[in-house]
């Protein structure tokens, strides 16, 4: 008997290898898959502006990107002793203005590369629900603890979204002075919705924000051949469906469903070529966090040795990884 409805999900048309940067940007979702890209050794730059969850916010953090927009000290609002940015994620703010700015400058160096190098850019939505300012009449990213009052709550529709992606994905749209073509045109998007939960929204008002995410998204999908779409909410919500697989707050994924949706993510987007590298990238990452207890035994000299010796046959075999720090560990 079969207890589970097992997703098909079809190969994407491209594959990602160590040679292609990649830009994960989007809810905290993102940042998990990203982090298992960076762990074995993939070119990867993750959330410039921190994370962000409303389709609005990730849009207008490409166009900012792409036109090289810089935030000064006026950009900034201050909320009690602190310093923040309602583009940007709370991990930015201060008490000092510039010191937020220059965070803020730092962090949009590193995205700008990122975008124009990226051969393919991840792109998670977390909800549909946005928070307009009253006073600025524009679309927050983070609402940084102000009051509730101050602030106007909304539901996005599937146009407002296509709307605002659509410019960035078209030969002609929204890229910088310079580069008339989109931000993202030309590059793989992978389209995901995140499977977090937004309890706070309330249950119907969730699941009413994730649907309006999956026309839009497939909508995109259909217009765009570059986009493609993984069904990570899926996967949680009727391959995995069980709150097993839920962290104890009942709203994030476990670090079991995490490792499955990467798992799966695996089998669509690496050769099978990449994947064998990755599990050999895999164990020797593993190995270099391995802290011996008894590390001047003749047994762990050993070890070190073995795994040092594995580290310099791959980068050997790949140039384009880089195991220096791992080889570092062992050699210490």
């Amino acid at each position: 008997m079969e207890f589970r409805t097992p997703i098909r999900i079809p190969s994407f048309d491209f594959g990602i290898d160590h040679s292609m940067a990649g830009l994960a940007v989007g809810s905290c979702f993102a940042e998990e898959i990203a982090g298992r890209l960076a762990r074995v050794k993939f070119p990867i730059v993750c959330n410039p502006f921190g994370v962000l969850y409303n389709p609005l916010s990730v849009a207008g953090m490409f166009r900012s990107l792409a036109r090289e927009r810089v935030y000064g000290t006026s950009d900034l609002v201050k909320n009690g002793e602190l310093w923040v940015s309602f583009d940007h994620h709370g991990r930015f703010s201060d008490p000092d203005p510039r010191v937020v700015s220059e965070r803020i400058g730092r962090a949009a160096e590193e995205g700008r590369c990122a975008l124009q190098r990226a051969g393919y850019v991840v792109v998670t939505f977390g909800t549909a629900w946005v928070y307009e300012w009253k006073q600025g009449g524009k679309v927050v990213a983070n609402c940084h603890r102000f009051p509730a009052s101050e602030f106007t709550r909304r539901r996005l529709s599937v146009d407002e979204i296509v709307a605002a992606f659509a410019p960035m994905l078209e030969r002609n749209g929204c890229g910088s002075e310079r580069d008339e073509k989109g931000c993202l045109y030309g590059k793989k998007v992978i389209f995901t919705v995140s499977p977090i939960r937004h309890l706070k929204d309330g249950l119907a008002e969730n699941s009413l924000s994730k649907a309006t995410l999956l026309v839009a998204v497939h909508e995109l999908v259909r217009r765009y051949p570059d986009a493609v779409y993984f069904p990570a909410y899926e996967i949680l919500m009727d391959d995995l469906r069980d709150y097993r697989f839920y962290a104890t707050d009942m709203v994030h994924p476990s670090e079991s469903a995490v490792e499955y949706v990467w798992q799966r993510f695996r089998e669509v987007a690496f050769s099978p070529e990449t994947s064998c590298l990755i599990d050999r990238i895999g164990e020797i990452v593993r190995a270099a966090s391995h802290r011996p207890l008894y590390p001047a035994t003749e047994s762990s000299r050993r070890f070190r040795r073995n795994y040092y010796e594995q580290a310099r046959l791959l980068m050997q075999e790949h140039p384009q990884v880089d195991m220096s720090a791992e080889m570092n560990l062992f050699r210490e």
